[in-house]
């Protein structure tokens, strides 16, 4: 990637500016997770389905970024819908209605629209009455750019509880005959409920980066008013997702691990005092190469990239859904996320793991 002087741009290169610790603030309270829920559509699209469509085949696809299957969106079924319903399981596992959500973010890159927001869709759905609402894009890093935007709420005091969601229905923009990208993407949708914790519990640290150089490395060409929709065979190229893969390998390899250490270091700790890394789950191969390079021991890190393929701002959500559900995060763990992609973009979070369910 060519150097950039733009006014804000930091690049790796640079060294970006150091991660927010949260901890010990005077005057705030301390934001953490109190309820997670998930969903992925039923549809399963596994490797040999692929077969059909594309050049290609399981071992290829497998060696090559560790993925068996995803899920695929029924026909009628959008990105509203699949929020709405990670959203619900969230509200149910921190046991509060709807209508106690102050503030509603969705973290997506296929809203069902340009407007109206996904999230006002959502926050009606649920009953939030009473809440704000918007979309946040940001990708793949969108789910951990949306907890660090909703802890600020809750840390100055504005709200009390707020839901994060990240949903994506890639499917509707993947090019289902280029086969170094449709082998990758799935759908599915990931939520939070962020609530007030006690202190040393909850949300510790972020590092939220960007660097705009790289913008032309993944993206969708065409849809915004910089390059309006066309026909026919432009449409297919313009309008799904386009990546240089060996660019975008590189950057997600190194970014991740530096990320993850600029958030360790803004919450006081190290590497070693990770009991459970949930890494943006776009590619095994990529997941491998970095925590290697962290140098973190593979059985603290949670990967569920196999069954639901890389689904954008869902992945983190839903990833650490399953891993509560399994049993992997325990009160008081250290738990560190990251997220990478298109911007390109980077976002990582340490927070120490308070436990779900209903609070005063």
């Amino acid at each position: 990637m060519e150097s950039s002087t733009r006014s804000g741009s930091r690049l790796l290169s640079e060294g970006p500016a150091e991660g927010l610790g949260l901890r010990g603030l005077p005057g705030t309270q301390v934001a953490g997770i109190v309820g997670l829920g998930s969903y992925a559509p039923e549809r399963v699209l596994t490797n040999c389905d692929l077969t059909r469509i594309v050049d290609t085949d399981d071992d290829w696809i497998v060696s090559r970024t560790g993925i068996s299957e995803r899920r695929v969106c029924a026909p009628g079924e959008t990105t509203a819908d699949m929020a709405f319903r990670a959203a619900d399981r969230a509200l149910k596992d921190a046991g509060i209605p709807g209508a106690e959500i102050d503030l509603v973010i969705v973290a997506t890159a296929t809203s069902d629209a340009p407007f109206p927001s996904t999230a006002s869709i959502v926050q009606d759905r649920i009953g939030a009455g009473r809440a704000g609402a918007f979309d946040l894009a940001a990708a793949c890093s969108g789910f951990i750019y949306s907890l660090a935007v909703g802890s600020q709420f809750i840390q100055s005091g504005t709200y009390r509880r707020v839901l994060v969601i990240g949903a994506e229905a890639l499917s509707r923009i993947t090019n289902w005959r280029d086969r170094t990208t449709c082998v990758l993407f799935g759908d599915g949708a990931g939520a939070a409920v962020l609530g007030p914790v006690a202190p040393g519990e909850g949300v510790l640290a972020f590092d939220l980066g960007s660097d705009g150089s790289g913008a032309e490395l993944l993206k969708v060409g065409a849809g915004g008013w910089g390059h309006p929709l066309t026909t026919g065979d432009e449409l297919e190229r313009t309008h799904t997702i386009q990546m240089s893969g060996g660019e975008v390998f590189k950057f997600a390899v190194r970014v991740v691990e530096e990320s993850t250490r600029r958030a360790l270091d803004a919450a006081g700790l190290r590497v070693e005092d990770i009991d459970c890394f949930v890494p943006h789950q776009a590619n095994i191969r990529i997941i491998d190469a970095a925590v290697r390079r962290l140098g973190l021991d593979e059985s603290r890190v949670y990967n569920n990239v196999q069954r639901y393929g890389n689904t954008s701002a869902a992945s983190i959500p839903l990833a650490l859904d399953e891993a509560r559900r399994e049993g992997r995060l325990r009160i008081g763990d250290t738990v560190a996320l990251t997220g990478f992609g298109a911007g390109l973009s980077w976002a990582s979070c340490v927070l120490n793991w308070c436990g779900t369910g209903a609070r005063a």
